[in-house]
């Protein structure tokens, strides 16, 4: 973890919410919650990317609000397209589907190309349309009561427009967004530099991955708590 995420963990760690009301439930506050990263970076395993860097600066600030967290880069998986949980032979969405209904968080993360999420980020997101027609016995999603938080990284802008779509996906197929759902770093307009590239984390950039890390527990944690009705 760079130093300065570490620095800012630990000022949020230690943030006075004395105002909030008393919400303490000892089973569900100090359980074990999990979180599942998908990133979208275009490069292949085991090139260096500046999305999964991100993105594990995030699972690692969640690991200190109890969530234990695993990365996958999905361009190292065969993602067939279609809107469909499983798309035939040889698809392996259903097993990422899995581990992503299997987890309390999920983490979408991006680069930005042209000012747009990844063609590889859209497959996802196409992928995830069929929760709308897997339910449970309640008629809901079997994405209800979990948070979807985004990451997103670029030598040029587009951060704002993106994290707005995948919100809107992603909430669309049944996640819950927490406050501040994205973290993300753009650099300079027309420079190179890459977020894996920085000698270190920038302050705005850490301090919105630790908070980022804990509303997305917090969230967990209350939904784990108290599902939402039945309609």
């Amino acid at each position: 973890m760079h130093a300065r995420v570490a620095r800012v963990l630990a000022r949020v760690r230690h943030v006075d919410v004395g105002y909030l009301p008393d919400m303490t439930d000892t089973d569900t506050d100090t359980a074990r919650l999990c979180a599942f990263a998908l990133t979208c970076s275009l490069k292949p395993s085991p090139e260096p990317s500046s999305t999964d860097l991100l993105t594990q600066q995030l699972l690692d600030a969640m690991g200190e609000h109890g969530v234990e967290g695993e990365l996958v880069r999905a361009v190292d998986h065969d993602l067939r397209p279609g809107v469909e949980s499983d798309m035939g032979e040889g698809d392996e969405w259903p097993a990422l589907r899995e581990r992503i209904l299997a987890a309390d968080i999920f983490v979408l993360g991006t680069p930005t190309w042209m000012g747009q999420h990844s063609s590889v980020a859209q497959r996802v997101l196409e992928r995830l349309d069929a929760e709308l027609s897997d339910t449970n016995d309640a008629g809901q999603p079997r994405t209800y009561g979990r948070v979807a938080a985004a990451v997103v990284t670029g030598n040029e802008d587009g951060a704002h427009a993106i994290s707005a779509t995948l919100f809107q996906a992603l909430n669309d197929v049944g996640f819950t967004i927490p406050a501040g759902g994205v973290t993300y770093w753009n650099g300079e307009a027309m420079h190179t530099t890459d977020y894996k590239d920085l000698d270190e984390t920038p302050e705005k950039t850490a301090s919105t991955t630790a908070t980022l890390a804990a509303n997305a527990a917090h969230l967990a944690r209350l939904l784990r708590r108290s599902a939402y009705p039945p309609a």
